[in-house]
């Protein structure tokens, strides 16, 4: 496996992660846990050593999930988690991260569920507007010279909010959804990571399975799917992108790849200090993402591609209004 630096930082990964949020929540009823410790396991045999989690999925339970699952070879692996959301002893939501006290209240679970004495990459997991970016980055700093967090992080932020935290701690890497239909951190996000020396993690980089080619409008979606929410998701959407689908599936057969090979290809391809972080629930699937690493895209392959998705367009939004309300803050 290949591996990356995000950023200036010298916090170096292997360039395909893998993002453990579906072990637990969000694609249906939950899998077996001891099947997906394996699961996470397999992928530490075949070179991945960048593990995504956060405390709100669950809550709790899948930070849980990664930190005994990674026990074993936590002193040769990279474990990124978030905090945003405060929960009672039951699990409500009780809001958003209001206080830096409830920043390090945060981390304290966090460690104490991942079995760890520090946190290696420790991500706001949206901005709340009512609170001052700059008291949050300080809640972390304060964390970071305990030696309770070695990197920050933020998801979704936007380009000012991004430039205003990192005047206060230095912001290692920032994870907001980016593929090949979904494009908007080409605006102002990328730009500003490279001009302040910032690693990049796209989430959602296969499109919640869309890109791989094995979703059509048939198909069906469990209530629990967080995709049986989206309106990206509904099947006349899913009818009218399928034409990125088909672009994919056809340089992916020039390259004897298969449309998610090429889709985290074309990621990894855009600068050498991002790394996606697909996820999966089957070996197979996370066999294929690894596989990835070894496509290459040649810049005729990538003007191929750039004007061919220029003549798509994409059909629906990518969450419901309530929840992408919460982006690009």
């Amino acid at each position: 496996m290949q591996k990356r630096k995000l950023g200036n930082s010298n916090l170096e990964v292997s360039a395909i992660g893998l993002g453990c949020m579906g072990m637990t929540r969000g694609y249906g009823p939950s899998p077996d846990k001891q099947e997906m410790i394996a699961l996470i396991r397999a992928a530490f045999d075949r070179g991945v050593t960048f593990f995504d989690t956060a405390e709100g999925y669950g809550p709790w339970a899948n930070e849980e999930l990664v930190g005994e699952a990674l026990a074993p070879y936590r002193d040769q692996v990279v474990i990124a988690t978030k905090f945003n959301i405060r929960f009672d002893a039951t699990g409500q939501a009780l809001g958003q991260i209001s206080r830096p006290e409830h920043v390090r209240a945060a981390a304290e679970g966090s460690l104490r569920r991942l079995g760890v004495d520090t946190i290696d990459l420790y991500y706001l997991h949206r901005v709340n507007p009512a609170v001052p970016i700059e008291d949050i980055a300080g809640a972390v700093a304060d964390l970071v010279a305990a030696g309770k967090v070695r990197h920050f992080g933020m998801s979704e932020a936007a380009a000012g909010t991004i430039r205003r935290a990192h005047a206060v701690q230095p912001v290692t890497a920032i994870q907001s959804e980016y593929s090949l239909w979904w494009r908007r951190p080409e605006e102002e996000v990328l730009p500003t990571c490279e001009e302040l020396g910032i690693g990049f993690v796209p989430y959602s980089p296969l499109g919640k399975g869309f890109l791989t080619g094995k979703i059509d409008e048939t198909t069906t979606f469990d209530a629990t799917d967080i995709r049986s929410t989206i309106p990206r998701f509904t099947p006349e959407a899913r009818k009218a992108n399928q034409a990125l689908v088909d672009l994919l599936s056809s340089i992916a057969r020039q390259k004897n790849a298969t449309p998610a090979q090429i889709a985290l290809a074309w990621l990894l391809a855009q600068k050498p200090w991002i790394v996606p972080i697909p996820g999966t629930r089957r070996l197979e699937r996370l066999e294929e993402n690894i596989g990835a690493v070894a496509v290459e895209l040649t810049i005729d392959d990538l003007r191929e591609i750039a004007s061919a998705v220029s003549k798509i367009t994409v059909h629906g939004a990518r969450y419901p209004e309530h929840l992408e309300r919460m982006t690009n803050l």
